[in-house]
């Protein structure tokens, strides 16, 4: 009974023993199983940028044209020739001054030394060769001397009026040129609102896109007629300060030669 009792002892253990080996393995092999590789998912793609075409850049000299065309050839074509007949007197004229432009104080010297020197007649030779207009009214004066004092004047003040018509001449064209330009811009500007009407009247309706050309002709028309006239009137100025100032040049040294004159007689005397 014993041996029996110790038989059923030794069964169970190792059964015993047994199943919990074969657990453990279970186990393990459970671990194993629910422990799968995880596979990687693919990384996504960086947005792309949309890649857009560059828009050229337009020269000032092309969005001019585009404009000038825009604003209708009829009258910006006259208000360019403004613009033009303009700008060719005025440099004419700059560079006339400028060659006019005389150092009265070197002329009334070398005036001063020619009659101390030569006399009435070196003197004359002198402003002769001289360029300008004081080295004209000199010799003017210097012809007279003969006549006496006043008669020099009298030629000196004479012919400063015509040396001073010479200088103001083309002025009146670049003043006329400054007072047509915006003229012409603002008689643009009445026909392209006629022309906005007009399209407003045959289609019935105010809409933006019907008034929008006339008005924009109106506009450019109007800007061209100004930056013109602004343009002319620069140069107008520019010109005129440059003419008070030969004037003033012109009646100074006249005064000094009739200074001179009158020392040279006295020294005769």
């Amino acid at each position: 009974m014993k041996k029996l009792t110790t038989l059923m002892f030794l069964t169970g253990f190792l059964a015993l023993s047994g199943l919990t080996t074969y657990a453990q393995d279970a186990d393990s092999a459970t671990a194993v199983v629910q422990e799968p590789v995880k596979a990687k998912s693919p990384t996504p793609a960086p947005p792309q940028e949309e890649e857009f075409a560059p828009i050229p850049e337009r020269s000032f000299h092309q969005v001019v044209k585009d404009q000038f065309i825009a604003g209708g050839w009829q009258f910006m074509s006259i208000v360019l020739l403004c613009l033009i007949l303009g700008l060719a007197i005025a440099i004419e004229r700059i560079i006339t001054l400028n060659l006019a432009t005389t150092n009265t104080k070197k002329l009334l010297a070398g005036v001063e030394d020619s009659l101390s020197s030569g006399g009435v007649k070196a003197a004359k030779e002198l402003c002769k060769n001289t360029k300008g207009p004081v080295a004209s009214i000199f010799t003017q004066g210097l012809m007279r001397m003969s006549e006496g004092i006043e008669m020099v004047e009298k030629s000196i003040i004479s012919y400063g009026s015509v040396e001073m018509g010479k200088l103001e001449k083309g002025m009146v064209w670049i003043s006329l040129f400054i007072s047509l330009a915006p003229m012409l811009g603002f008689m643009g500007t009445v026909i392209g609102m006629i022309d906005a009407f007009d399209a407003i009247a045959a289609a019935g309706d105010v809409s933006p896109s019907l008034v929008a050309n006339g008005i924009k002709v109106a506009l450019l028309t109007t800007v061209g007629g100004l930056i013109v006239a602004v343009i002319l009137q620069l140069f107008y100025n520019y010109l005129i300060s440059k003419i008070d100032s030969l004037v003033n040049s012109m009646e100074d040294a006249s005064i000094s030669l009739v200074d001179i004159l009158v020392k040279h007689n006295l020294s005769k005397s």
